[in-house]
């Protein structure tokens, strides 16, 4: 009798045992896609975000950065789905920063960038000068004027092929940099005080 006690009770523990885990693994899959719904990470491919961003680099994009009434500010890096497509034919994304905001107006002109008239601050960017000819043009509502970094290689908001970027296209801000592990930390908006 006590061997088949003893069956008994290795039974249930075992039982437990394979309870315990079923649950664990459920908990912990429900946790990862509630962070799937917040976070999104991204890899950085390609070189016009020098030289803040590198290819390679593995960032963390929050996702509801601008639900609602919460819209980019400038200086903000974005990814968003451009017009642009993979050779899969699929929307290319596309990380660059907010330059304008909706209603500002924007001229690019012998390499300096003005915004509502005011010259803006190229110190951030990889050659300090912006490359283009634009006279005052005004940034659609709801939408925003975005460039990358890397001026002079950067295919961004001054080219008609992504223009503007339209908020509902925007999937999140970039918020965290993991890799490389030298470089991690949140990242700063230059336009703000730090």
């Amino acid at each position: 009798m006590r061997a088949d006690n003893y069956s008994g009770q290795s039974k249930r523990s075992m039982g437990k045992t394979v309870l315990y885990w079923v649950i664990e693994i459920a908990v912990a899959v429900v946790i990862a896609l509630l962070i799937i719904q917040v976070i999104r990470p991204t890899v950085v491919r390609e070189t016009s975000m020098l030289p803040n961003f590198h290819d390679g680099d593995y960032l963390f994009v929050y996702r509801l950065a601008y639900k609602g009434d919460k819209t980019p500010q400038k200086g903000d890096v974005i990814i968003f789905k451009s017009n642009l497509t993979t050779d899969s034919g699929k929307p290319k994304m596309l990380i660059k920063r907010v330059i304008g905001l909706p209603g500002d107006k924007i001229t690019i002109e012998g390499g300096k960038v003005w915004i509502n008239g005011k010259e803006d601050s190229q110190s951030y960017t990889h050659d300090k000068e912006t490359n283009g000819a634009i006279v005052n043009y005004t940034v659609p509502k709801n939408h925003y004027y975005c460039m990358g970094d890397n001026r002079l290689v950067s295919i961004d908001s001054r080219y008609a092929s992504v223009g503007a970027i339209d908020k509902s296209k925007i999937v999140g801000k970039v918020v965290f940099r993991l890799y490389p592990f030298s470089k991690i930390g949140t990242i700063h908006n230059p336009y703000q005080s730090k």
